[in-house]
C-alpha cells in the first residue's frame, strides 16, 4: 500500500492482545494481494480482464467490491472506481517512483466520456462470483480505509484502547495514552511541507486524507495526479492539495475526503456542509478552511 503501517496498542489481554495485533497487520498483506491493479495476476486484474463476464473471486475482494458499490452509491457517483483505463491513459500503469520526483510519462491527453451508471452484480455464499458490469475498476480509492476497517475489527474485544495508522489513515479507539484521546498530526501537503498544519484529537472515530502531495506526475507533458474526477477521467479537484475528514469508519472517510476534494476549491465548502461532513481542507495558496464539525477536534493549529 505504499506507506508504513502502524498498530498502537495501550491495554489488553497479553497473548490475547499479540495475537490480536499480529491478525490486524495481516489483514494488510491480504488486502493488498487481492486488491491491487499493480500485479497482473493478483484476483482484480484477473476480473479486470474481462469485466464483462461473472468471475469466482476471493471473499476478501468480493466484501472490497461490495463496499465500493455502496460508496458508489452513498455518493452519488462522485466516487467511483471506473478510473483504472484513465490512470492508465496518464501512464499510471505501474507503481511510480513518487518517492524521488520529477516523474514523468508519455500519458494520453483524451478525455472519455461518461461510463453512465455502475451497475456490478454479486452472487455470494460460500463460492463468490463477481460481475463489473463491463468496465474495470482501481480499489486504491477505497482499498486502505477498507484494511483499517478490517483491522479494527481484528482488534476490538482484545484492546482496550488502539491506533490502526496506514499512511495517516487512522482507526481509534478507546482514550488514548493521556486519556482523552488520540492525537493526530494533519499533514502539511504543500510540496515543501513544514510541521502539521494541525493536531486534532479523537476517540473512537476515524480519520483520512486525500491529498496529491506525493502522487503527482508529468503526463505528456501535463500535470497529472491520482484523485481523478470519474466524469471525465481527469485529475479533478481543481484548486486543492489535501481534504482531511473525520468520520466513524475509516472506509467511509476515506471515500468522503476523495468526493470532498473532487468538488474542488470552488464547491469544497459547500460539498462538505451538505455532507454534514467534519472537514478540513487545503488549497493551492497553502489556506486552510474546515467545517464547524471539524473544528472541536483541534487542539493546535500551526502559527
Amino acid at each position: 500500500m505504499a506507506c508504513d503501517i502502524t498498530v498502537h496498542a495501550l491495554t489488553g489481554d497479553g497473548r490475547s492482545a499479540a495475537a490480536a495485533v499480529d491478525r490486524a497487520l495481516s489483514v494488510f498483506p491480504a488486502v493488498d494481494a487481492a486488491c491491487t491493479r499493480f500485479d497482473p495476476d493478483s484476483p482484480l486484474m484477473r476480473v479486470n480482464a474481462r469485466p464483462d463476464r461473472w468471475h469466482r473471486v476471493p471473499p476478501l475482494l468480493f466484501r472490497a467490491v461490495e463496499e465500493a458499490h455502496r460508496a458508489y452509491e452513498r455518493t452519488h457517483g462522485r466516487f467511483d472506481p471506473r478510473v483504472l483505463r484513465a490512470l492508465v491513459d496518464l501512464g499510471y500503469d505501474r507503481s511510480l517512483p513518487f518517492a524521488g520526483g520529477d516523474v514523468s510519462t508519455p500519458g494520453s491527453r483524451r478525455r472519455r466520456p461518461s461510463p453512465g451508471p455502475w451497475r456490478p452484480r454479486f452472487r455470494g455464499g460460500d463460492r463468490p462470483e463477481l460481475h463489473l458490469g463491463g468496465e474495470p475498476i482501481d480499489l486504491g480509492g477505497i482499498g486502505k480505509g477498507l484494511a483499517v476497517r478490517w483491522a479494527a475489527e481484528a482488534l476490538d474485544g482484545h484492546l482496550d484502547a488502539y491506533l490502526v495508522d496506514a499512511g495517516g489513515d487512522c482507526a481509534c479507539r478507546g482514550a488514548g495514552p493521556d486519556g482523552h484521546g488520540w492525537r493526530i498530526g494533519v499533514e502539511d501537503p504543500r510540496p515543501e511541507p513544514g510541521p502539521p498544519l494541525a493536531v486534532i484529537e479523537v476517540r473512537d472515530r476515524a480519520v483520512a486524507t486525500s491529498s496529491i502531495r506525493l502522487r503527482r506526475w508529468r503526463s505528456g507533458g501535463t500535470a497529472a495526479h491520482h484523485l481523478l474526477d470519474p466524469a471525465t477521467g481527469r485529475p479533478g479537484g481543481t484548486g486543492l492539495l489535501a481534504v482531511t475528514v473525520i468520520a466513524d469508519d475509516p472506509a467511509e472517510a476515506e471515500v468522503a475526503s476523495k468526493a470532498l476534494f473532487l468538488a474542488g476549491r470552488a464547491g469544497v465548502a459547500g460539498e462538505a456542509r451538505r455532507r454534514n461532513a467534519a472537514a478540513l481542507w487545503v488549497d493551492t495558496d497553502g489556506r486552510s478552511d474546515e467545517t464547524s464539525r471539524f473544528s472541536p477536534a483541534v487542539i493546535w493549529r500551526a502559527a
